[in-house]
Protein backbone atom coordinates (compact mmCIF):
# COMPACT_ATOMS: atom_id res chain seq x y z
CA UNK A 1 0.00 0.00 0.00
CA UNK A 2 2.97 2.30 0.28
CA UNK A 3 3.34 4.96 2.93
CA UNK A 4 0.02 5.81 4.54
CA UNK A 5 -0.83 9.43 5.29
CA UNK A 6 -3.07 10.88 7.98
CA UNK A 7 -4.88 14.07 8.84
CA UNK A 8 -5.87 15.57 12.16
CA UNK A 9 -9.20 17.15 13.01
CA UNK A 10 -8.46 20.48 14.68
CA UNK A 11 -11.82 20.41 16.48
CA UNK A 12 -11.93 16.94 18.06
CA UNK A 13 -8.26 15.88 17.71
CA UNK A 14 -9.09 12.59 15.96
CA UNK A 15 -6.51 11.28 13.49
CA UNK A 16 -7.87 9.96 10.19
CA UNK A 17 -6.25 7.71 7.62
CA UNK A 18 -6.30 9.27 4.16
CA UNK A 19 -9.20 7.53 2.34
CA UNK A 20 -6.85 6.81 -0.57
CA UNK A 21 -5.07 4.31 1.70
CA UNK A 22 -8.16 2.51 3.00
CA UNK A 23 -8.74 -1.14 2.17
CA UNK A 24 -11.62 -2.07 -0.08
CA UNK A 25 -14.50 -4.09 1.34
CA UNK A 26 -13.11 -7.46 0.27
CA UNK A 27 -9.66 -6.72 1.71
CA UNK A 28 -11.20 -5.49 4.95
CA UNK A 29 -13.31 -8.63 5.40
CA UNK A 30 -10.27 -10.82 4.68
CA UNK A 31 -8.41 -9.09 7.53
CA UNK A 32 -11.31 -9.64 9.94
CA UNK A 33 -11.55 -13.31 9.05
CA UNK A 34 -7.99 -13.79 10.36
CA UNK A 35 -9.07 -12.79 13.89
CA UNK A 36 -9.34 -15.65 16.38
CA UNK A 37 -11.62 -14.27 19.07
CA UNK A 38 -13.02 -17.39 20.72
CA UNK A 39 -15.08 -17.95 23.89
CA UNK A 40 -12.52 -20.48 25.13
CA UNK A 41 -9.69 -17.93 24.99
CA UNK A 42 -9.29 -16.79 28.60
CA UNK A 43 -7.18 -13.80 27.56
CA UNK A 44 -9.83 -12.57 25.15
CA UNK A 45 -12.62 -13.09 27.69
CA UNK A 46 -10.58 -11.16 30.26
CA UNK A 47 -10.11 -8.36 27.75
CA UNK A 48 -13.88 -8.16 27.21
CA UNK A 49 -14.60 -8.21 30.92
CA UNK A 50 -12.75 -4.90 31.18
CA UNK A 51 -15.79 -3.31 29.50
CA UNK A 52 -18.46 -5.84 30.51
CA UNK A 53 -17.88 -5.51 34.26
CA UNK A 54 -18.20 -1.72 34.56
CA UNK A 55 -21.18 -1.77 32.17
CA UNK A 56 -22.93 -4.50 34.16
CA UNK A 57 -22.38 -2.47 37.34
CA UNK A 58 -24.55 0.25 35.80
CA UNK A 59 -27.36 -1.84 34.27
CA UNK A 60 -30.64 -2.71 35.94
CA UNK A 61 -31.84 -6.33 35.64
CA UNK A 62 -33.22 -7.58 32.33
CA UNK A 63 -31.97 -4.87 30.00
CA UNK A 64 -32.06 -5.18 26.21
CA UNK A 65 -28.83 -4.40 24.41
CA UNK A 66 -27.14 -4.36 21.02
CA UNK A 67 -23.61 -5.58 20.27
CA UNK A 68 -22.80 -3.22 17.38
CA UNK A 69 -19.94 -4.61 15.31
CA UNK A 70 -20.06 -7.96 17.08
CA UNK A 71 -17.78 -9.77 14.62
CA UNK A 72 -17.99 -13.48 13.77
CA UNK A 73 -17.91 -14.72 17.38
CA UNK A 74 -20.01 -12.52 19.68
CA UNK A 75 -18.33 -13.48 22.95
CA UNK A 76 -19.24 -10.21 24.68
CA UNK A 77 -22.92 -10.72 23.90
CA UNK A 78 -22.77 -14.09 25.62
CA UNK A 79 -21.15 -12.61 28.72
CA UNK A 80 -23.98 -10.08 28.93
CA UNK A 81 -26.62 -12.74 28.29
CA UNK A 82 -25.13 -14.86 31.04
CA UNK A 83 -25.71 -11.88 33.35
CA UNK A 84 -29.44 -11.90 32.52
CA UNK A 85 -29.70 -9.41 29.66
CA UNK A 86 -30.92 -9.91 26.10
CA UNK A 87 -28.51 -8.87 23.34
CA UNK A 88 -29.17 -8.36 19.64
CA UNK A 89 -26.32 -8.55 17.13
CA UNK A 90 -25.30 -6.37 14.23
CA UNK A 91 -22.14 -6.42 12.15
CA UNK A 92 -21.91 -5.23 8.52
CA UNK A 93 -19.73 -8.22 7.61
CA UNK A 94 -20.81 -11.09 9.87
CA UNK A 95 -24.34 -10.20 11.09
CA UNK A 96 -25.57 -7.91 8.29
CA UNK A 97 -29.32 -8.25 8.96
CA UNK A 98 -30.39 -4.65 9.52
CA UNK A 99 -33.53 -5.55 11.51
CA UNK A 100 -31.81 -4.86 14.88
CA UNK A 101 -31.18 -1.29 13.67
CA UNK A 102 -34.93 -0.66 13.71
CA UNK A 103 -35.17 -1.00 17.51
CA UNK A 104 -33.85 1.01 20.45
CA UNK A 105 -31.77 -0.31 23.33
CA UNK A 106 -30.97 0.12 27.00
CA UNK A 107 -27.29 -0.38 26.19
CA UNK A 108 -25.03 -0.69 23.15
CA UNK A 109 -21.54 -2.15 23.07
CA UNK A 110 -18.86 -1.28 20.51
CA UNK A 111 -15.71 -3.17 21.41
CA UNK A 112 -12.77 -2.49 19.10
CA UNK A 113 -15.21 -1.14 16.51
CA UNK A 114 -15.11 2.65 16.39
CA UNK A 115 -11.56 2.71 14.96
CA UNK A 116 -13.06 1.05 11.86
CA UNK A 117 -15.66 3.80 11.26
CA UNK A 118 -15.16 5.36 7.84
CA UNK A 119 -17.81 7.99 8.67
CA UNK A 120 -17.62 8.36 12.46
CA UNK A 121 -19.96 11.35 12.73
CA UNK A 122 -22.67 9.40 10.89
CA UNK A 123 -22.05 6.28 12.97
CA UNK A 124 -22.25 8.11 16.30
CA UNK A 125 -25.50 9.78 15.23
CA UNK A 126 -26.86 6.32 14.44
CA UNK A 127 -25.75 4.99 17.83
CA UNK A 128 -27.41 7.93 19.58
CA UNK A 129 -30.67 7.21 17.73
CA UNK A 130 -30.48 3.52 18.73
CA UNK A 131 -29.87 4.30 22.41
CA UNK A 132 -32.83 4.90 24.69
CA UNK A 133 -32.80 7.87 27.06
CA UNK A 134 -31.11 6.68 30.23
CA UNK A 135 -29.10 4.11 28.27
CA UNK A 136 -25.40 3.32 28.11
CA UNK A 137 -22.98 3.17 25.17
CA UNK A 138 -19.87 1.13 26.04
CA UNK A 139 -16.78 1.66 23.86
CA UNK A 140 -13.31 0.20 23.73
CA UNK A 141 -10.52 1.45 21.51
CA UNK A 142 -6.85 2.20 22.13
CA UNK A 143 -6.69 5.88 22.99
CA UNK A 144 -4.07 7.74 20.99
CA UNK A 145 -1.49 9.51 23.12
CA UNK A 146 1.56 11.47 21.98
CA UNK A 147 2.27 11.99 18.29
CA UNK A 148 5.92 10.97 18.68
CA UNK A 149 4.90 7.33 19.12
CA UNK A 150 2.27 7.29 16.38
CA UNK A 151 4.47 5.98 13.55
CA UNK A 152 5.51 2.89 15.53
CA UNK A 153 2.18 2.36 17.30
CA UNK A 154 0.90 -1.19 16.81
CA UNK A 155 -2.67 0.06 16.60
CA UNK A 156 -1.87 2.35 13.69
CA UNK A 157 -0.30 -0.52 11.75
CA UNK A 158 -3.55 -2.50 11.58
CA UNK A 159 -4.70 -1.78 8.00
CA UNK A 160 -8.38 -1.86 9.00
CA UNK A 161 -7.98 0.97 11.52
CA UNK A 162 -8.95 4.22 9.84
CA UNK A 163 -9.58 6.65 12.72
CA UNK A 164 -7.82 7.08 16.06
CA UNK A 165 -9.35 8.74 19.10
CA UNK A 166 -7.81 10.58 22.00
CA UNK A 167 -9.70 10.74 25.26
CA UNK A 168 -10.34 14.37 24.31
CA UNK A 169 -11.93 13.18 21.06
CA UNK A 170 -14.41 10.99 22.90
CA UNK A 171 -15.12 13.83 25.34
CA UNK A 172 -15.94 16.04 22.35
CA UNK A 173 -18.24 13.37 20.86
CA UNK A 174 -20.00 12.94 24.20
CA UNK A 175 -20.55 16.69 24.47
CA UNK A 176 -21.95 16.83 20.93
CA UNK A 177 -24.61 14.27 21.79
CA UNK A 178 -25.33 15.39 25.33
CA UNK A 179 -23.84 12.22 26.83
CA UNK A 180 -21.98 11.99 30.12
CA UNK A 181 -18.67 10.15 29.72
CA UNK A 182 -16.68 8.16 32.23
CA UNK A 183 -13.45 6.22 31.68
CA UNK A 184 -13.62 3.34 34.18
CA UNK A 185 -10.53 1.59 32.82
CA UNK A 186 -7.76 2.30 30.36
CA UNK A 187 -9.07 2.43 26.78
CA UNK A 188 -12.69 1.98 27.93
CA UNK A 189 -15.32 4.73 27.74
CA UNK A 190 -18.88 4.58 28.98
CA UNK A 191 -21.33 7.11 27.59
CA UNK A 192 -24.56 7.72 29.50
CA UNK A 193 -27.48 9.23 27.62
CA UNK A 194 -29.49 11.24 30.15
CA UNK A 195 -33.06 10.20 30.80
CA UNK A 196 -35.83 12.46 29.55
CA UNK A 197 -36.25 15.35 31.96
CA UNK A 198 -32.96 14.62 33.74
Amino acid sequence: MGVRSYRRCDTCEATFLDPAHCLNTEQERAEYEQHQNLPGDAGYVGFLKRVADPLLDRLTPGCHGLDYGCGPGPVLAQLLRDAGHTVALYDPFFQPDAAPLQATYDFITCTEVIEHFHAPALEFRRLDALLKPGGWLALTTCFQTDDARFAQWHYRRDPTHVVFYREATLTHIARQHGWQMTVPKRNVALMHKPAVGA
